[in-house]
């Protein structure tokens, strides 16, 4: 089964670029490795605002990630990174193409 964790965060302080930097070279790769995740997304959805979805192996793995997040979002603390909502379960349909393979950076 996969599992996807879809949040919503809201930053107060700082520059979108730089936080995107930060989680880019400091984060995205050490989550993945740690924690099963198929793939990793972060948007910026304008207004300070960022969305994340992640898509795990397992719901398991999908649990084991709340505790990282918490992590990650107090390592990002100089950019008052908030989580305004959260949304997870299992994937029903899916399709992807080869472009999904190439990793973006920030």
């Amino acid at each position: 089964m996969i599992y996807t964790m879809i949040r919503r965060y809201r930053m107060a302080v700082g520059s979108i670029d730089d936080l995107m930097h930060k989680v880019d070279t400091q984060f995205a790769d050490r989550l993945r490795e740690q924690l099963s995740i198929i793939q990793y997304l972060a948007i910026d959805t304008g207004g300070g605002t960022i969305m994340t979805i992640t898509v795990f192996e397992d719901e398991e793995a999908g649990h084991r990630s709340e505790a990282a997040a918490a992590r990650v979002r107090e390592s990002l603390g100089e950019f008052q990174v908030e989580e305004i909502a959260v949304f997870r379960g299992e994937v029903m349909v899916s399709r992807t193409t080869e472009e999904v393979l190439d990793p973006v950076h920030h």
